[in-house]
């Protein structure tokens, strides 16, 4: 297996993951270039959340490779915790600390992880709260948004940190369908104004249409 080009930001290269006797990914190979927003659909339990939880190694594989931004982060000398500074996620639940305000969750990773000041940190919160149209709420805490308001600061928050690379985990899955659907919009738009490149794991077909450049099945 060889190093990727240099406008491919990942490339899975014959992945296997087991789960004791369960083989859930077999010999996958997908390159996502920069800029792309590629969606990866199947039905519940087909390993599709599994598969993104190994591009930065939340889950470990038993075989093949995968190359994030050059790097082969399925070595076992690879430094994950640089890798991971590089890539954001969403996933399904959100993930906010509910205690924080909405701008207390956004500049938690930039400070303690890109080591921005505070000032620095706001700043770029502010930008990104704009945005994604919630800047108005920068002191709410999570608990006192909606679900679609809760989705996108979690997005505003991965962003923060200007990753290279976006997952998202079925990050509307928690919502209703009216919802679900007006925010698929919002989430589109915001992923094209930002440029970011973005894997996107759904269950929806007519999601995955509507949010991807590509579709991985």
């Amino acid at each position: 297996m060889a190093k990727p080009a240099s406008d491919i930001v990942v490339s899975f290269q014959n992945v296997h993951k087991h789960f004791n006797n369960l083989h859930v990914i077999n010999g996958v190979s997908l390159d996502i270039r920069k800029g792309e927003v590629v969606v990866v659909c199947g039905p519940s339990g087909s390993g599709k959340s599994t598969l993104i939880r190994t591009v930065n190694q939340l889950e470990p594989v038993q075989g093949g490779e995968i190359w994030v931004d050059g790097v082969n982060v399925a070595d076992p000398k690879t430094d994950l915790n640089k890798v991971r500074e590089e890539v954001g996620f969403v996933f399904q639940g959100f993930n906010l600390y509910p205690h924080l305000t909405v701008l207390e969750n956004i500049i938690l990773s930039p400070m303690k992880v890109k080591n921005q000041s505070r000032e620095e940190a706001e700043k770029k919160a502010m930008e990104l709260l704009e945005r994604v149209g919630l800047a108005h709420k920068k002191d709410a805490l999570p608990g006192q948004l909606s679900g679609g308001q809760q989705q996108r600061v979690a997005l505003a928050r991965s962003l923060a940190k200007r990753p290279k690379l976006l997952l998202l985990d079925e990050p509307l899955g928690a919502l209703d369908k009216k919802l679900r659907q007006q925010t698929q919009f919002e989430l589109v738009n915001t992923l094209e104004k930002v440029g970011v490149t973005c894997i996107m794991v759904t269950h929806d077909q007519e999601e995955a249409m509507t949010m991807a450049n590509r579709v991985a099945i």
